[in-house]
């Protein structure tokens, strides 16, 4: 029996739980960093040791977390499920907890690639250094996405999101663009979930169901609906 695809859409609100940082605080800084200093390509330009400086931090602390019920939730609904993993984290916590299809569509903290190119892309576990070289002769970056830079996993995710028999969403705030999109590309008799302590504003969309709480109460919940 063919089993019907779920394709799940997950943010910050997913990770955070892990002990991973939120992307974005409200005074727009990232854990005491300006965002278009470390995020973006005038920022690697400007300060390029700083830029690898942050991520070998944030490297650090994607390896010290580990996978929470959320994601270990959402691993299992492949029991019952085609489960898709759309993730704008760039953490490997849904595959640590043994989801299968994950997309990241805003790269991998565990990649880094040339700044002259967007392939080839490398594993990395330790630090970056300035000085280190691709085979390019570029200088070695993370393999993340950055404002003002294309989204190339935008196109299967949406893809994905338009032959998606249900739909659901987890903590992300619907706010970053392609991303936030996404749920717009989905059949309107395909059911919607959203997942957060703070639902979006996404009410115009049939079918929705909302779950205002944690990603990891959330996620249980969604269980119960889905009948695993």
């Amino acid at each position: 029996m063919n089993k019907k695809k779920l394709v799940v859409l997950t943010g910050a609100g997913i990770s955070a739980e892990s002990g991973i940082k939120t992307f974005r605080d409200s005074d727009g800084l990232w854990e005491g960093y300006d965002l278009m200093e470390v995020a973006s390509p005038e920022g690697w330009a400007r300060n390029p040791a700083q830029v690898l400086d942050f991520y070998n931090m944030r490297r650090k602390q994607a390896l010290e977390a580990a996978p929470n019920a959320a994601h270990y939730g959402l691993a299992e609904l492949e029991q019952e499920y085609e489960v898709h993993v759309i993730t704008q984290n760039i953490d490997d916590l849904h595959e640590r907890a043994g989801s299968t299809h994950v997309i990241h569509l805003h790269g991998e903290i565990f990649k880094m690639r040339s700044d002259r190119s967007l392939t080839p892309s490398y594993e990395i576990r330790g630090d970056i250094q300035l000085g280190d070289q691709a085979p390019d002769g570029g200088q070695l970056r993370p393999d993340i996405v950055w404002f003002g830079e294309a989204v190339p996993m935008i196109v299967p995710a949406s893809k994905l999101a338009a032959m998606a028999d249900i739909f659901v969403v987890v903590g992300t705030s619907m706010l970053v663009y392609p991303a936030a999109g996404l749920i717009d590309y989905v059949a309107e008799d395909a059911p919607k979930y959203i997942i957060d302590k703070a639902i979006p504003d996404v009410r115009r969309f049939p079918l929705l169901h909302t779950i205002e709480n944690t990603a990891t109460e959330g996620v249980k919940d969604l269980m119960q609906l889905l009948k695993v």
